[in-house]
């Protein structure tokens, strides 16, 4: 019995050890589109407005190689991008968060463009329709009221009213 629980434990220990190198093996490190799709996401931190997977910088290459240990790791793309949202501030991300003051970076840009089209239909709507005359007060259209005039449209009022 006792050569029994001896062999047993021996073998039991060798697949843990075996187990454990064979899953050493499986991981691959991390690919350079990998670590690019992540660095896609974050600005240098030297460079101003450029994406950190184009930038030849070497702040730029210690951050990418950043991104590929903590990538082997086995960090998430969001605890990637969180941890260095965390450390410099959220000036280095592409895409704001949408939380606190950022929302009006989402929010202000489409409440522009729609207060602008509503000027523009206003506008254009001022802009085709005909002027209206302006009434002088006397029924008469314009701002021409002699006493000639007057007179005139009295007698053609008058036979008008003959007429009917």
């Amino acid at each position: 019995m006792k050569k029994f629980f001896y062999s047993f434990t021996f073998a039991f220990l060798m697949a843990i050890l075996f187990t454990g190198v064979s899953f050493a093996q499986d991981t691959t490190p991390p690919t350079d589109d990998e670590v690019n799709a992540i660095a896609s996401q974050l600005y240098c931190p030297v460079c101003e407005s450029t994406p950190l997977d184009v930038c030849p910088t070497e702040a730029c290459k210690d951050w990418r190689e950043q991104i590929r240990v903590m990538l082997s790791e086995g960090k998430s793309e969001e605890e990637i991008l969180k941890y260095f949202e965390a450390q410099y501030g959220a000036r280095v991300l592409a895409e704001p968060p949408k939380k606190g003051f950022y929302w009006l970076i989402y929010l202000l840009p489409p409440a522009i463009i729609l207060l602008g089209a509503v000027i523009l239909l206003r506008s254009m709507k001022q802009w085709t329709t005909k002027p209206v005359a302006e009434s002088t007060g006397t029924g008469e259209v314009g701002g021409d009221s002699s006493p000639a005039k007057d007179d005139y449209v009295a007698r053609l009022e008058e036979e008008l009213k003959k007429q009917k």
